[in-house]
């Protein structure tokens, strides 16, 4: 499995970029600090649910994709350091 992009990462070379924006432009759209955001593209933090949302509305997508995209890079960072070797599987009754 290949690496998913952070969300700051996609924004920057999806939207920013070939559209010639700059990250304080797009703060502005998101009624966002420019630190924020930069924070953000950096990444260096995450995409809450607050600025799915806003993200959503600036640029589209849903508010759930944004919030998948920032899971799914989490995830793949986290199955690279876990070592699961000793971690035990319960035998549970059917619910």
């Amino acid at each position: 499995m290949h690496n998913p992009p952070h969300p700051g990462e996609f924004i920057t070379e999806i939207y920013l970029e070939p559209n010639a924006i700059s990250g304080r432009e797009l703060a502005q759209n998101l009624d966002v600090a420019p630190s924020t955001l930069n924070r953000l593209l950096r990444g260096t933090s995450r995409v809450t649910p607050e600025m799915a949302l806003r993200l959503s509305k600036a640029v589209g997508r849903s508010a759930e994709s944004w919030l998948a995209m920032q899971d799914a890079h989490y995830l793949w960072i986290a199955r690279q350091r876990i070592d699961l070797q000793r971690v035990g599987k319960l035998n549970l009754a059917a619910a």
